[in-house]
């Protein structure tokens, strides 16, 4: 089937526009939210499709309901619809009851009884079906939210081909809180079904990464993940606002007249803002607090100070925000009563939603925006606030819990579970002189520019578009691979770059015991003496074992994994590495007292690197222990330049920048580039090998699983036949 131009496939929760049924009559309203946005454009300049749930249309009689369906498909919307109880299963109990306050940081949320998870994977299915029905060769697919995770893995079983981009616009939480949910596992490879997951911040990324190597032994490398014989990859990507719609409508002399009049009614008094859904996550309560705190040690004959506080209604129909919104409407009704005066009410409370214009001059209104969630994804009000002021006036002060803190440095940040913390910062910002607050919000403000929401989306798509995986090239034919075997053989010269244990020697249950025998000497002995062959032996064993074994024959050594060569001709050994080994001590004792607690398991010391070896060990609490020593060393040596290498059952702790690849780029290079190579190796270190061997190599993992090498053979037995034909 020929590839037809790409179409971008958005699928959300919801459309960017809702259905309204009145007296049986149905209106489309437009969104203003910061994904219908930022992805209009895309959808409106291409061919594209949208999916999501267009609101309940439960109230329309069948011609009305028919009617608005087909009104929505000519805009090239695809409605999925719901029925109430999957709304209220699905978004309600699940989505909303479970996800979102996991995810949040908040497990003590987490309803007694379990909701129907079964309902969250039908919906999901429902989802991924509507986008596959209307799948083309060549376009690309955008799935958004926590709704939705389920949804790549199932696309990607219907249709294997597709290029498919997830982005979470909440926070991905550490693996201790995430690995509370019952369906953690099943979640994270609904993700891996992407070609590229995206998150607001690197902190998120690296949860989801901790998350994948403890519940699933995937480790992430840098930014990428092999899944399925694919690649996935991860991007933190902070979405970003329509700065220029804010600037526009900051710019109306019509809304600059109604922040006058909104200053007006507040008198002399300096307005402190908030607008927020009404949410537990946003910090509220905690808000209402500060303010109160800072009223308490405000001096007398001091400007007051008012706060202004929009909390908009949201899912109003969960049984967890009637109850928070009651707690909140009783602490603003107290501290009114405690500070109010005739002519001065301290809080401005409004309980309604606001349009963009509304919002826009309460922005200009304000002296100071009040930013607390205890976690929030991004925070996109923060940067509306500094978009509406521009290189204005105004302070925002900021929760360091909010994801968009990482992005706005030059705002006050603090922590929100600290009231008197949080009254002091709101204190010093109300106190800032005006240089200063202008200073600060000119250089938000340029950040903002530079990464509106329309930069988002383009590098979004372009990210996702650059990272095709290509097809897996994996071969299991011997006799494919003995033929090109053969013809790499004919080629002349051909360097041949061997792994030892898993590779030419079957594991044993410690290393010593693993000691090649007579048949494998000679092999090697033979394969080195064949004209226009140079063998190298790169191995992860130190170079005392290799010069024992193998000193004698004409072959190139490569201890550790290259951290000390030997070249075919020579008799003397390459100076180590120089190398910070402050580490070594430390990591040693630490490594020494994991195996004092596991029976079978023991360290390896080596020139430069250590390795705790596990084999010997029952397999799935092997696998624990191995995951939480692992994250345990990323923390530890995070900022050592030492790199964590996981191996066949075995951890190894090494100088970073070192590894196998290199030794056979050296190889290669010396040969002025016209030598071919031959690879075969078993395991993760033997993967730089064959990554960096050139794209005509013959390259040969041994084993199972996942690989870059061409060809796979199953065991040492079945390589130690194929290299029988470089000496023949």
């Amino acid at each position: 089937m020929g590839v037809t131009s790409s179409r971008l496939l958005i699928v959300s929760n919801r459309l960017p526009l809702t259905v309204v049924v009145a007296d049986g009559e149905a209106r489309i309203e437009q969104s203003a939210g910061g994904l219908a946005t930022g992805l209009r454009g895309p959808h409106e300049s291409g061919e594209g499709l949208w999916f999501g749930w267009p609101g309940s249309v439960t109230g329309l009689r069948a011609p009305a309901k028919r009617d608005v369906m087909e009104r929505l498909r000519e805009l090239r919307f695809r409605p999925i619809e719901l029925k109430r109880e999957e709304v209220d299963a699905y978004y309600n109990d699940f989505s909303n009851g479970v996800l979102w306050p996991i995810f949040h940081y908040m497990p003590e949320r987490l309803p007694l009884v379990t909701p129907d998870w079964d309902v969250y994977c039908q919906v999901n299915a429902r989802f991924a079906d509507a986008v596959a029905t209307e799948w083309r060769p060549g376009d690309v697919i955008w799935v958004h939210d926590f709704h939705l995770m389920l949804v790549p893995e199932m696309l990607r079983e219907r249709l294997p081909d597709a290029r498919i981009g997830f982005f979470l616009h909440i926070p991905f939480p550490s693996s201790e809180i995430f690995r509370v949910l019952p369906w953690r596992s099943e979640l994270l490879r609904g993700l891996l079904g992407a070609d590229l997951i995206g998150f607001h911040t690197l902190s998120y990324m690296r949860h989801f990464a901790a998350s994948l190597l403890r519940l699933l032994g995937v480790e992430v490398e840098v930014d990428r993940v092999s899944w399925a014989d694919r690649e996935v990859r991860l991007a933190a990507l902070p979405m970003g606002i329509d700065v220029a719609n804010f600037t526009s409508l900051a710019a109306d002399p019509a809304v600059q007249e109604s922040a006058r009049q909104l200053r007006a009614q507040s008198g002399e008094a300096r307005i402190v803002l908030g607008i927020d859904r009404l949410d537990y996550t946003k910090g509220i309560p905690r808000r209402l607090l500060a303010f109160e705190r800072l009223l308490e040690t405000m001096p007398p004959g001091e400007r007051p100070v008012q706060l202004v506080q929009v909390a908009v209604t949201s899912r109003g129909d969960v049984h967890a925000y009637q109850s928070f919104k009651r707690g909140v409407d009783e602490l603003v009704g107290r501290i009114n009563g405690r500070f109010g005066t005739p002519g001065h009410t301290p809080i401005r409370y409004m309980n309604r939603g606001l349009d963009v214009r509304e919002v826009t001059e309460l922005y200009l209104a304000a002296d100071v925006m009040l930013v607390t969630p205890l976690r929030d994804g991004l925070n996109l009000v923060a940067k509306e606030f500094v978009a509406a002021r521009g290189e204005g006036d105004g302070v925002l002060v900021l929760s360091e819990f909010a994801g968009v803190a990482a992005e706005l440095p030059e705002a006050l940040l603090f922590n929100p579970y600290d009231v008197d913390g949080a009254a002091k910062t709101l204190a010093t910002a109300l106190a800032m002189p005006e240089e200063e607050r202008r200073r600060r919000m000119r250089s938000m403000h340029q950040a903002l520019v530079r990464h509106d929401v329309h930069a988002w989306v383009r590098t979004f798509l372009a990210e996702l578009a650059a990272g095709a995986s290509p097809p897996a090239r994996t071969e299991s034919s011997l006799p494919a691979t003995i033929k090109a075997i053969a013809e790499q053989k004919a080629r002349r010269p051909t360097c041949v770059f061997l792994d030892y244990d898993g590779t030419l020697v079957a594991f044993e249950r410690t290393p010593d015991l693993a000691v090649p025998d007579p048949d494998l000497l000679d092999l090697l002995r033979r394969i080195a003496a064949t004209e226009g062959i140079e063998l190298h032996l790169v191995s992860g064993r130190p170079r005392a074992f290799l010069d024992s074994w193998f000193g004698e024959l004409r072959i190139g050594l490569h201890a550790e994994h290259g951290l000390v060569s030997k070249a075919p001709a020579a008799s003397t050994w390459s100076d180590p590495l120089s190398a910070d080994l402050e580490w070594r001590p430390r990591i040693l004792a630490l490594l020494e007292r994991v195996a004092a607690h596991v029976p079978g398991s023991f360290v390896e010391t080596k020139a430069l690197s250590v390795a705790w070896h596990f084999r010997q060990v029952e397999p799935a609490f092997a696998s624990t222990v191995a995951k939480e020593l692992r994250l345990h060393l990323f923390e530890l040596l995070s900022n050592v330049g030492v790199a964590v290498v996981p191996g066949n059952r075995v951890l190894e702790i090494r100088p970073q920048g070192v590894h196998k690849g290199l030794v056979v780029t050296r190889a290669l290079t010396a040969h002025g580039g016209a030598a071919g190579a031959i690879v075969v190796g078993d395991d993760r270190t033997d993967e730089d090998m064959f990554m960096a061997a050139p794209a005509d190599a013959v390259t040969i993992h041994v084993g199972h699983g996942a690989t870059a090498a061409r060809f796979q053979v199953p065991d040492p037995r079945t390589a130690r036949l194929l290299l029988r034909t470089l000496a023949d």
